[in-house]
């Protein structure tokens, strides 16, 4: 465990309360199902999605300060991207904002770090094929925006 954050450190337990309160404050009554006000504050098109990202991003900020490793921070900082950016979605993020759970993931990479030592090192492990994947994606929607524009070319000039 870090000496520069133990689990019994007050910003953290209040990151956890956060956590919690995002993504698993509620149930639905005779169910296991679960959701928070990353759900219901997500409905509000743009300014929810832009709300919870920010308290997302206030969460990493904790993380940092209290010395998490560039390995956790980044794969915590791809949690919370995967989330705004298909939360971003209608309707179909507002249901992947139910199932994902970002925050609570987040929490769980935390506690693995300073409770078991885990996701340790520098950042480049999840860095790396991150930007490869979006450097794949970036050219491909450029293919196909040269594909057709191309096309359009031929058709029409």
């Amino acid at each position: 465990m870090s000496d520069k954050a133990p689990v019994n450190n007050p910003q953290l337990r209040q990151l956890d309360f956060l956590a919690r309160l995002m993504d698993n404050q509620f149930k639905v009554p005779g169910t296991n199902f679960r959701f928070g006000l990353d759900a219901i504050i997500g409905l509000i098109p743009g300014a929810g999605d832009l709300s919870t990202f920010g308290i997302s991003t206030f969460m990493l900020f904790v993380m940092v300060k209290n010395g998490a490793s560039g390995f956790v921070l980044a794969r915590m900082i791809l949690n919370v991207l995967i989330d705004t950016i298909i939360g971003a979605i209608p309707l179909v993020g507002d249901l992947f904002d139910i199932g994902f759970k970002s925050n609570t993931r987040n929490m769980r990479l935390m506690r693995e770090h300073y409770v078991e030592g885990r996701h340790k090192g520098g950042a480049w492990k999840v860095i790396l094929p991150v930007l490869i994947l979006f450097g794949a994606l970036f050219a491909g929607v450029i293919w196909l925006i040269y594909t057709f524009v191309r096309y359009l070319y031929h058709q029409f000039g």
